[in-house]
């Protein structure tokens, strides 16, 4: 995980060294993730089976710098906001296991009726 602290300190140092870093307020992070998704999920919409497949092949770079944009986002407001992003998400995973235990099965605890 500490690639991650390397990844967040290359996204500071990006903004710094091109005087960005005064326009990552965290409503402005914020948005930009959001935007940043939607531009990932667009790549999905209105597609599916044997067409999304072949779209994805076809466009998956295209799909990976758009969910790099995301990572970006999220390390920026992470370092926007002087969160730990390793200690955050080990804390926030401890969350997940005790909310979805293992034995649990989820598909069947979710099963709509």
């Amino acid at each position: 995980m500490s690639d991650l602290k390397s990844l967040q300190e290359r996204v500071k140092i990006f903004g710094v060294e091109r005087k960005f870093d005064k326009y990552h307020q965290p409503k402005d992070v914020a948005i930009d993730i959001i935007e940043e998704a939607a531009e990932l999920l667009e790549h999905f919409q209105w597609r599916n089976g044997e067409e999304l497949d072949t779209y994805v092949a076809a466009h998956r770079e295209d799909i990976e710098d758009e969910l790099m944009d995301v990572l970006h986002g999220v390390l920026l407001m992470a370092n926007t906001m002087h969160i730990d992003i390793v200690d955050a998400f080990e804390r926030k995973m401890k969350k997940n296991e005790v909310k979805y235990p293992a034995q649990v099965d989820f598909e069947k605890e979710h099963k709509q009726v």
